[in-house]
């Protein structure tokens, strides 16, 4: 895609609807499971890989009347002309859809990066090329500190603390939402909770009590 616009999207009230039944269906099938897609959809004459349990099959030939009530779309059969049908039937809908077998001259809406994920940490990588965004995936997996992955998890609870001891007003929440991406904090991560607690106070007053 010549211009993408990077973002996080909530699939876990969407109906994801996806067309084909091949590995490359099953595997974004997964994919959106594993974010959390409670309502799943795939449409193929034939089901050749298996889906998640939770996934709903209909066994058919493409129609339109596939994609109502559909959130997000993903056209992932072999068949290009097939692919060209979903994407312009759910942009008739006002629906994002992805083509599997994408290119410059017939690209969906949006694609789908490389990325790994460690707890509530999600890296993703999109560089042109699927095998060199692959590769800059894996060279960053491996040099991942699993603090960060602890400290993101802290983050549920430090977050609405610090926005409910901190003014709104005040540049201080700023500083402090660095301050706990820095080193120092990280490093107190391996103590949990209250390690990093101990740490505010000891550099922040209004955390004394907290």
């Amino acid at each position: 895609m010549r211009y993408a616009y990077p973002l996080m999207l909530d699939v876990s009230d969407r109906l994801i609807v996806i067309i084909g039944g091949g590995a490359v269906a099953a595997r974004k099938a997964r994919g959106v499971v594993k974010a959390g897609a409670k309502r799943v959809r795939m449409v193929a004459p034939n089901f050749e890989a298996a889906p998640p349990a939770i996934v709903q099959r209909v066994q058919e030939v493409y129609e339109p009347k596939h994609l109502e009530g559909a959130g997000l779309v993903f056209a992932a059969t072999d068949r290009p002309e097939v692919n060209e049908n979903v994407v312009r039937d759910a942009r008739a809908r006002g629906v994002l859809a992805a083509r599997a077998d994408s290119d410059e001259a017939e690209p969906g809406d949006f694609s789908t990066p490389a990325h790994f994920r460690e707890g509530p940490v999600i890296v993703s990588v999109s560089a042109g090329s699927a095998a060199l965004a692959a590769s800059i995936r894996d060279d960053l997996a491996e040099r991942f500190d699993p603090r960060w992955s602890v400290m993101a998890d802290l983050m549920q609870t430090l977050r609405p603390l610090v926005l409910k001891t901190v003014p709104a007003s005040a540049d201080r929440r700023a500083k402090i939402f660095r301050a706990l991406a820095g080193d120092e904090a990280i490093a107190r991560a391996d103590q949990g909770l209250p390690g990093v607690l101990a740490w505010l106070a000891e550099r922040y007053p209004e955390f004394k009590n907290a």
